[in-house]
Parts: structure tokens; C-alpha cells; sequence
């Protein structure tokens, strides 16, 4: 569906109607029909759909986030916890942790905005909160990656480390925002030795730095001492990825669980 506001009721009819000429031809994946246009109030209710889209993903990506972190500390599977409470009759939302915020639209705090007060305990220490948390999310996952190194008696520095995937999204080239360029910066910093694999990646230089990118997945998580895995793109074998790496840690929860660390 299509949100359009217009400045006033004319403008809107005007833009629904040319919008719609526009996505006549437009099919959805899904469903097979044609997006649905939805008329708000004016431009500003329009504005704001995307406030409270944005919101609503960072905040219930933090509740994960932080239930990922409490799960590792308790020895508990954070990926089973999820897949068996989206079973509730409530229809739980099926957000996932990830390695951090990512895409073109990052959180807006309604308190920030001109003629916005900021009452107690309302929305804008809530999206704060969140925003935080999210944010952590990168210099968590170098923590864990020195922490699974230090185990198999490695350190990060001179530790040849493979980073699979470092576009903010599956199946997509757009890097806006992706948690890849702080996590490799991080890694860089504490001397790993770095290379990445991504199909929609040709050349990838976070902070500057140019990191090689591996021909083979498979050749370079087999002599890697630990491959990371950070968007799961749908060409990758993960199967044989988990079965060539000497260690594995999977940001997405979609390795075989058992076979590799998940965060």
C-alpha cells in the first residue's frame, strides 16, 4: 500500500489519481494485484506514517536485540525462542537481531521535531532507547568474534577473518547504512586480517580502507580462521559455508543450529 497526502483534499485526489496511472501496471510478489492507495489527512499524517514505521522496526528490533544478549549469557538459543513464540495466536511480529541498524531510514525522535514537547515516559525516550541499543549491536558482534577467537586460542590481530554479505539488506546492492563498514572498521583496528565475499559487491573500502574481495566463498571460509556471516544472501550455500569454516558466526540465525556460533 501507498500513503499520499496532499496539502489539501484537491491535492490528494490529484496525486492518488496520477500515482495510480503510475502503478497501473505495478504487481506485487505476494498477491499479484495492484498497490493500494491510501489517502491520509494531509502531508504531515503522511509524513508521520513513516515516523511510526521507522520507530516501530528500531524498537522491536531492540526488544530482540537485547533478548540475543541475554540469550547468549544464558545459554539459550535465541532463534528457537523466536520461531516458537511467533506461534502465538497474537501473531507475534517476526522481527529478527541482526548485527545492527541498517538501511535509508533511520529512527526519528518525534522529540526532536519543531512543536514537539517531551512528555514523561512518552514515544521519544522509547525510539532513544532503541536507537541506542541498535547502535551497540556492531561493537557487540566484534566482542563476540574476539571472544570465539580467544577460545580456539586465536586473537583478533593477524586472525584471517571472512565477512560474508555487507549490504544492509539480502539480495539487494544498497549499502545505506550497513552495520558492515563499523564491524570491518572495528576489526580493521584491532589487526584482522580482512576479506569479503558479497555477489552485488564488486569493491569495498569501509572507512577508506579497501578490503580484498574473495573469488570463492567456499575456498576463503575454508582457510579463514573465522568467517562472519552478516547478510544472508540467498545464493549462498549455507550448508557448505558452515561445513568449510573452522568456525562460523551466524548474525542472522540461518545456519544449521549446532554446526555453527549464532548470535
Amino acid at each position: 500500500p501507498r500513503v499520499i497526502g496532499g496539502h489539501t483534499p484537491a491535492c490528494t485526489e490529484a496525486a492518488a489519481a496520477f500515482y495510480g496511472r503510475l502503478a497501473g501496471g505495478e504487481r506485487t510478489g505476494r498477491t499479484g494485484t495492484t498497490p493500494k492507495i491510501v489517502r491520509a489527512r494531509g502531508t504531515r499524517e503522511a509524513e508521520t506514517v513513516t515516523i511510526l514505521e521507522t520507530n516501530l522496526r528500531q524498537v522491536n528490533t531492540a526488544l530482540v536485540n537485547e533478548l540475543a544478549m541475554v540469550c547468549h549469557d544464558l545459554g539459550v538459543d535465541v532463534w528457537d525462542v523466536l520461531r516458537c513464540a511467533e506461534t502465538h495466536p497474537s501473531g507475534l511480529p517476526a522481527h529478527r537481531p541482526g548485527p545492527g541498524p541498517g538501511g535509508p531510514w533511520p529512527a526519528i525522535d518525534p522529540g526532536r521535531l519543531p512543536g514537539v514537547r517531551r512528555g514523561p515516559g512518552g514515544l521519544p525516550r522509547m525510539v532513544e532507547s532503541a536507537r541506542s541499543v541498535n547502535e551497540r549491536m556492531p561493537a557487540y558482534v566484534t566482542d563476540r568474534v574476539g571472544a570465539l577467537l580467544n577460545d580456539h586460542g586465536k586473537s583478533v590481530r593477524d586472525a584471517r577473518i571472512l565477512l560474508l554479505g555487507v549490504t544492509h539488506r539480502a539480495d539487494t546492492a544498497d549499502r545505506t547504512g550497513s552495520p558492515a563498514d563499523e564491524i570491518a572498521r572495528r576489526l580493521l583496528e584491532g589487526g584482522a586480517r580482512l576479506s569479503y565475499h558479497d555477489p552485488h559487491v564488486p569493491r569495498w573500502a569501509p572507512g577508506g580502507r579497501g578490503v580484498p574481495r574473495a573469488d570463492s566463498p567456499h575456498e576463503a571460509a575454508a582457510s579463514a580462521d573465522l568467517t562472519l556471516l552478516l547478510q544472508a544472501h540467498s545464493v549462498y550455500d549455507l550448508q557448505g559455508l558452515a561445513a568449510k569454516s573452522p568456525l562460523l558466526l551466524d548474525t542472522r540465525g540461518v545456519t544449521p543450529a549446532g554446526a555453527t556460533h549464532r548470535l
